[in-house]
């Protein structure tokens, strides 16, 4: 598939409502130590500072929700158990790699931000094969109150099992996320915060068998699943 094509995929990805605010910057890499003093004794553990920024104002499908602490984990995993209508996932955050959408996806889960919330996309186009959710109207214009950079370096592919972050094409993500059922071809714009586990992929190939509605062709593409997946439950999993 051609760059270009890659590229006209990408703008189908553009569903999430435009966010506004300040980016100064994805996340900065600190290091946390117990005990206070530089070289002091205690327990070192890699911290990071994320940029929350308020979300585009006057969106009327905003939900209001405070954002997460300024310092957030940036190592190691962290997992969410994510029931849904059709069968469970679970997904594996990474923390290291995208510690501000790891720390906002637990962050809303935790605050029952996606409970009882449909995914409201499903694309099964060539080079372009994902499940869309994580707005908690359903609409694909919802998302909380504070947004946050995305965390790219031009090396992100986005093969089968990856969970990535929508964005609305201005450098910030919200709520929205993607599940990559099939290997998808797009420009490295979206942030990969994880991967979802094999049961979580049987699951979606369900979803991708029993297809969209074809509502939001010919572009942005896809449309709602024509069998409602819905987001039973996201829970951080100790």
């Amino acid at each position: 598939m051609s760059r270009r094509r890659a590229a006209g995929l990408a703008a189908a990805l553009l569903s999430l409502a435009a966010c506004g605010g300040t980016v100064s910057g994805g996340a900065s890499p600190t290091a946390e130590a117990g005990g206070g003093a530089a070289g002091g004794g205690g327990t070192a553990g890699s911290t990071a500072a994320c940029d929350w920024v308020a979300a585009r104002s006057g969106n009327p499908y905003a939900v209001e929700v405070p954002p997460p602490p300024d310092e957030v984990p940036a190592e190691g995993t962290a997992a969410l158990r994510v029931g849904t209508s059709l069968g469970e996932l679970t997904l594996t955050l990474d923390r290291a790699g995208a510690p501000c959408a790891a720390a906002s996806m637990l962050h809303l889960a935790a605050e029952g931000f996606f409970d009882g919330s449909a995914c409201h996309r499903e694309v099964d186009s060539e080079g372009l094969q994902v499940l869309q959710c994580g707005d908690p109207t359903g609409t694909g214009a919802g998302g909380p109150t504070y947004a946050f950079p995305t965390d790219v370096d031009g090396d992100e592919t986005y093969p089968r099992g990856t969970v990535a972050m929508a964005n609305s094409g201005q450098g910030l993500d919200g709520s929205q996320f993607f599940l990559v059922w099939g290997d998808s071809l797009l420009p490295p714009d979206y942030t990969v915060v994880g991967t979802v586990d094999d049961a979580g992929l049987a699951v979606l190939d369900q979803v991708a068998a029993n297809g969209n509605d074809g509502s939001l062709d010919p572009s942005p593409g896809g449309g709602a699943p024509t069998v409602p997946v819905t987001l039973t439950s996201v829970t951080p999993v100790p």
